[in-house]
């Protein structure tokens, strides 16, 4: 069963830390902000936290007063006109932005759409099943944002031995922050999520489940083309949990999008939005997106998860796990294995182009590493102020 498991109190730690920000980020938050429709306040004291590490120049006030940001917001970046003058200056990027070209594509007929969940079902159901035994480094990255503007604080990044034999799933904590720790997973505490291995997809591909689906449009992902197919579960029939620090459990209403490979069928991404939050349970909103990517394991192709990102809210507190998952390898009778923290997966392998941008191949790099021995197969203008 997919789950949730949220422990919000150990996230509230380093909330008054400060932030760096460069003239892009700046920018690139202040939009968000006037996009999100935070209020001019709440923005303004946000930026009173933010140190930045170049000048930001007058003219770019005025480029963003066209996003309409509110006064106290203009107010506050005024000062940091001042504040950073003696910094030094912002690099500007000579490349121009590529053109988005959009290529009309017609829809499949109805009875293709019909055909093409059905084969989604059958695929869903027997996922599991063709998973071969594998080892793999699982790094969960966290992070939090105690006022709820959507830019992120980082609170620790994890590192699991991850075991998957005869179809059962198993996590050892190897380093929190690079640093050894000897912990079971279940005692970490924070944000979690399971269900990655095949659960996911086939609670919602269930019958019993009785989900809607809708063909929505075309998409691509990785180089590939995929049909974009959204999808809807009701309460009364939802599996999904969550799960708020172990004593409070809801079963929502859901609906995401299924990212299926045009060319074989296979399902490339799933997303999970939860519906309609009860008032009384304290996380409001909880999102999650899973990545699937061809990997090769001795010498086959298998299509595993990539990488999943799960987002939660509570009251004004936002958490956000990306979890990646690395370095696949069989499970065998070597003597050793050597397990490391990879650098983050580029974005350009998770997100939906808008152009002709092409991904960049990612070569992992660690920066700490353990060896454990390998497992026989016993166990898996101005604005006017108001």
């Amino acid at each position: 069963m997919s789950r949730f498991f949220v422990f919000i109190a150990i996230l509230s730690l380093g909330s008054a830390a400060q932030i760096k920000f460069n003239v892009e980020q700046l920018a690139g938050f202040v939009k968000s902000s006037i996009r999100l429709k935070h209020p001019d306040a709440q923005v303004a004291a946000y930026l009173k936290k933010v140190t930045l590490s170049e000048q930001l120049p007058p003219g770019r006030i005025e480029d963003l007063l066209a996003s309409g940001m509110g006064p106290k917001t203009y107010d506050q970046l005024q000062l940091m006109v001042a504040s950073s003058a003696a910094l030094p200056q912002a690099k500007v990027s000579a490349v121009p932005a590529e053109p988005i070209v959009a290529h009309l594509i017609p829809p499949p007929s109805f009875d293709e759409q019909r055909k093409l969940i059905d084969n989604l079902r059958d695929y869903s159901m027997n996922y599991d099943k063709s998973l071969p035994d594998f080892l793999c480094t699982q790094v969960t990255r966290r992070f939090y944002d105690p006022n709820g503007l959507d830019y992120w604080v980082s609170a620790d990044t994890i590192t699991a031995k991850l075991s998957y034999f005869q179809h059962k799933e198993e996590k050892k904590v190897l380093f929190v922050n690079n640093q050894y720790k000897d912990i079971d997973w279940e005692k970490l505490g924070g944000a979690s999520s399971t269900g990655e291995f095949g659960d996911m997809l086939r609670e919602i591909f269930e019958r019993d489940t009785e989900a809607s689906f809708q063909w929505e449009r075309w998409g691509t992902l990785r180089r590939k083309r995929t049909h974009v197919i959204r999808y809807t579960v009701q309460q009364s029939h939802s599996k999904w949990q969550i799960v708020y620090e172990k004593s409070m459990t809801i079963r929502p209403a859901y609906t995401g999008l299924i990212f299926a490979d045009a060319s074989n069928g296979k399902i490339m991404r799933v997303t999970l939005e939860a519906l309609d939050m009860p008032s009384s349970f304290p996380i409001q909103m909880a999102k999650n997106q899973l990545d699937y990517d061809y990997t090769e394991i001795s010498g086959s192709t298998f299509l595993l998860p990539l990488r999943a990102e799960v987002k939660m809210r509570e009251g004004r507190l936002l958490i956000r796990n990306d979890i990646e998952f690395r370095n696949y390898r069989k499970f065998g009778s070597d003597t050793s294995i050597t397990f490391d923290t990879p650098e983050p997966l580029e974005s350009d392998l998770v997100n939906e182009p808008t152009s002709r941008d092409v991904p960049k191949e990612v070569s992992p790099k660690g920066n700490v590493t353990r060896e454990i021995p390998q497992e026989n197969g016993s166990k898996p203008t101005k604005p006017a102020k108001p």
